[in-house]
């Protein structure tokens, strides 16, 4: 994927084109059928010498989930652990891997009822429960995955603890020393952390769904010190930034890239950036979820990765068909690009899957990830995006001043013409627009863009 955008800045106006995007090659990889391999993956994969892992939520030989196995070429899939209620069921979060061992949570099950920590090693062979939940003393129902540092596995528990409001903890890899970091009190701190965290030097980074400092419950970007010292970094308040962060974030110098799942402009999410200190909070994007719209980005963004200046993610909704998008903007927050919108195809020769809720991994120029519905069975898929950059070209957009006007002009006429009144806003078609097009200079400044339909 390759956008480039060209500025010219004239009184009152400022115009812009953009480059097409060359298509991405999609490939199912796995459709679930569930009794034999699970269903409904939410959480993301990890990727080792050839071989994508990652937990399914339901289904396997118990129906309480799995832990699978699929080679990045489709091949070979492997159920390798069934969940059995003393070891944890329904997990939701994805995995880690440290050598030959993945971790990583289940969300219910356990010795209490309400989720575990487990290890089990690649070949299927060794699965141990590190840790049943116990809800007021550790925390409960833990949905996102885990970190590791040295020895040490950080993570949150979505309920429980103290104030009944969600937990940080760290446990060590052997299942010693299980120690609760921290418990959110509903208050401004936040409450109900889905998210996993993500760790530098000795700070922990993550959001909370529910609470904070404002009127309303919309969440909270939090960071934690190792030794349990809490600090507050941004509250939000729904219209202008967002509302209930059910990710992670990722870091990259000392700034935090994110997404909101909700609010935003026009409340269907956004994708956000916050410096470690938390100053700087910027609204990088807002998800219009507009079906008709050129990118029709969609609704209900997920967590993202990072490759250069890029952000990569999944949108759960939307897109053209409504069952939710692939897609990529720049960190600073512009050439938002849906790069793929799911059709919920269960057919044999076409079928996608729908409604993503997990974050990407990126290998070479291939994303890969999970949806938790759609495919033949029904029961989702894992799939694999290549990514075409080799064909993209940029398409320059004239401008020539004409009086108190200026005409645009561009040479090929499948782009359609879009403006916005701030250059990281929300483009919209300008109807009828073909090239040459005239428009008055305003007196307040334009941008415009050249997109692909």
């Amino acid at each position: 994927m390759k956008t480039k955008l060209y500025h010219l800045l004239i009184p009152l106006a400022l115009l812009a084109g953009v480059s097409q995007t060359a298509a991405q090659t999609f490939t199912n990889l796995h459709s679930f059928i569930s009794s034999s391999d699970g269903g409904n993956p939410y959480g993301a994969l990890v990727l080792s010498d050839g071989k994508l892992y990652g937990t399914a939520n339901s289904g396997g030989s118990a129906g309480n989930g799995a832990v699978f196995a699929v080679n990045t070429d489709g091949t070979v899939y492997t159920n390798l652990h069934s969940f059995a209620i003393g070891d944890g069921i329904d997990p939701y979060g994805g995995l880690i891997l440290s050598g030959n061992t993945l971790y990583g949570m289940a969300n219910q099950g356990g010795s209490h009822s309400i989720g575990t920590v487990f290890a089990i090693n690649t070949d299927g062979t060794g699965f141990t429960n590190l840790h049943s939940f116990a809800s007021s003393s550790d925390g409960a129902n833990p949905y996102g995955g885990l970190i590791l540092s040295g020895s040490t596995l950080y993570g949150t528990a979505s309920g429980g603890g103290s104030h009944s409001a969600g937990t940080v903890f760290a446990i060590n890899t052997d299942g010693t020393g299980f120690t609760n970091l921290y418990n959110f009190t509903g208050g401004s701190d936040g409450a109900n952390p889905y998210c996993g965290l993500v760790l530098s030097d000795n700070t922990l980074y993550g959001t909370t769904a529910g609470s904070g400092s404002g009127i309303a419950p919309n969440g909270t970007v939090f960071a934690l010190n190792t030794n349990g010292t809490f600090t507050p970094l941004h509250t939000f308040i729904s219209a202008s930034d967002g509302a209930g962060p059910h990710s992670g974030l990722v870091l990259s110098n000392n700034t935090l890239y994110g997404t909101a799942s909700q609010g935003g402009t026009y409340g269907n999410g956004t994708v956000f950036a916050i410096n470690t200190t938390g100053t700087g909070f910027t609204n990088l994007y807002n998800f219009t979820a507009l079906v008709s719209r050129d990118n029709n980005d969609g609704t209900g963004p997920n967590a993202l990765i990072l490759s250069s200046n890029l952000l990569y993610g999944t949108a759960a909704h939307g897109g053209s068909a409504g069952n939710g998008t692939v897609f990529v903007v720049s960190t600073d927050g512009t050439d938002f690009t849906n790069l793929y919108s799911f059709t919920a195809s269960t057919s044999s020769t076409n079928s996608d899957g729908a409604n993503s809720k997990a974050g990407l991994i990126l290998s070479g120029n291939t994303l890969y990830g999970t949806t938790t519905h759609g495919g033949t069975g029904s029961y989702g898929t894992v799939f694999a995006l290549t990514l075409n950059n080799s064909v993209a070209t940029p398409i320059p957009l004239t401008i020539q001043l004409a009086g108190s006007a200026v005409v645009l002009s561009w040479t090929d006429s499948t782009f359609a013409l879009q403006s916005a009144p701030v250059v990281t806003g929300t483009y919209t078609n300008i109807p009828g627009a073909t090239t040459p097009y005239t428009n008055p200079i305003l007196v307040a400044q334009q941008f415009f863009r050249l997109m692909r339909p």
